[in-house]
């Protein structure tokens, strides 16, 4: 009997093998691609996540001074670390103090200037005065002497006598005229030294009020505490050196760390389902390891605009920090999970099972080594699953992504991978 060739062999029996095993291979890596999800039963939290910065409930403000708009805009030069350490009395933020001291130096000039100008005055005034002295003399002494005149001219004649009358007359209108300059020249005077008065007075209170602000500028810590440093309402980001920020804002907190809040803003589409006294998980982004208890305890009434958007309405909600420990410090960020509802003995999959034609909602639901529509109907969900109140049961697995649009897409590429 003739043996088979080895050819004939590998025709019948090998190839076959072969092209089993391939099939099989990519029948593997196929499913291997769509991730699958279990229809489970149990307690479903509905929650609502949102990040927020760590506060503390009492604290005491470092603000901005208040100074006149004479010195310009504050800008800081000086900025303590944020996070640390400070004592009663440290210098924790100074402001540039060039428009101030420049105040001062034009405050003092105007100051010498008007004192200068005070001596100038007062000379001026007493000479002026020394002459009109000299003028109401040189008055009084003509009339003394036209009275004396009128005395003697008891044998004259009457037209001599009418003379000297009517030259006594004039001195004596002249004498009264040089005493009436006098006075009014004196009351004038007086004026001119009180509004001279004044105006020093005016420049030396810029004097004083420049360098009062001059050590405004310069913000020491009240009480012993750790410096937080406030947000730029401008960039969002904490001040800076360079920064530049207007009279009364709070600049920098020396929080009480025995008690912290968490405030985080709500987007309008969720603030019907927050309450006071809802309760919080939160995890510190810089200790995800480590997670804290909490509870809602106020909701604005008010929606203000989300930070760097116009358009997006948020309200702020604020968190109680239960049992806060020493690594917990305000200005850190934490991830807060509020949980709204608890939903018991329901079944739910994962989010990401539903698939949606704009008319029902479906799975895929897994059948052998296949996947098959499923229509389902659909409750509450969470960041995370949705409860399933018909059309699955538990056990059931479902495919997390259109497994029918992943082979088309792989078919596509394989298509285009023959033809190149």
């Amino acid at each position: 009997m003739k043996r088979p060739s080895t050819l004939l062999l590998i025709k019948h029996w090998l190839l076959p093998v072969l092209a089993l095993l391939l099939i099989t291979a990519c029948s593997k890596k196929e499913t291997q691609e769509v991730s699958i999800g279990k229809v489970a039963q149990g307690t479903l939290y509905l929650d609502v996540y949102e990040s927020g910065d760590v506060e503390a409930i009492q604290s005491i403000n470092i603000s901005s001074p208040d100074i006149s708009y004479r010195y310009g805009t504050l800008k800081i030069t000086q900025l303590v670390k944020d996070g640390s350490e400070v004592k009663k009395g440290d210098t924790v933020l100074v402001f540039d103090p060039a428009e101030v001291r420049k105040a001062i130096v034009e405050a003092e000039a105007r100051v010498e200037m008007e004192l200068a100008e005070m001596v100038k005055l007062k000379a001026q005034h007493q000479s002026d005065l020394e002459s009109l002295k000299a003028d109401y003399e040189v008055s009084k002494i003509s009339q003394e002497i036209s009275r004396i005149q009128l005395e003697s001219a008891g044998y004259e004649a009457d037209i001599r006598k009418k003379e000297i009358e009517l030259n006594l007359e004039k001195a004596d209108i002249a004498l009264a005229r040089a005493k009436e300059q006098i006075d009014n020249t004196i009351r004038i005077q007086n004026e001119e030294i009180k509004q001279k008065n004044l105006a020093i007075e005016q420049d030396r209170e810029r004097l004083r009020e420049a360098y009062q602000t001059l050590d405004l500028l310069m913000l020491k810590a009240p009480s012993p505490g750790i410096a937080i440093i406030a947000r730029n309402g401008n960039s969002g980001n904490k001040f800076q050196v360079g920064d530049q920020t207007w009279s009364g804002f709070p600049l920098i907190q020396l929080p009480d760390l025995s008690g912290l809040k968490a405030t985080v803003q709500i987007n309008e589409v969720d603030i019907a389902k927050i309450t006071k006294g809802l309760k919080v998980e939160i995890k510190p982004d810089a200790f995800s390891d480590s997670l804290y208890t909490g509870e809602v305890i106020s909701v604005a009434n008010l929606a203000i605009n989300k930070q760097g958007s116009n358009k997006i309405k948020v309200f702020p909600v604020e968190i109680l920090i239960k049992g806060a420990g020493k690594h917990l410090l305000p200005g850190m960020t934490v991830s807060c999970r509020i949980l709204v509802d608890k939903l018991e003995n329901v079944l739910y999959v994962p989010l990401d099972a539903i698939q949606s034609d704009g008319v029902d909602e479906y799975v895929f639901k897994k059948s052998g080594n296949g996947y098959h529509k499923v229509v389902v109907e659909t409750g509450s969900s969470n960041t995370d699953y949705v409860v399933i109140t018909k059309g699955l049961e538990l056990g059931d697995q479902v495919a997390l992504t259109d497994p029918f649009m992943q082979q088309s897409k792989k078919e596509k590429k394989n298509a285009k991978a023959a033809k190149s």
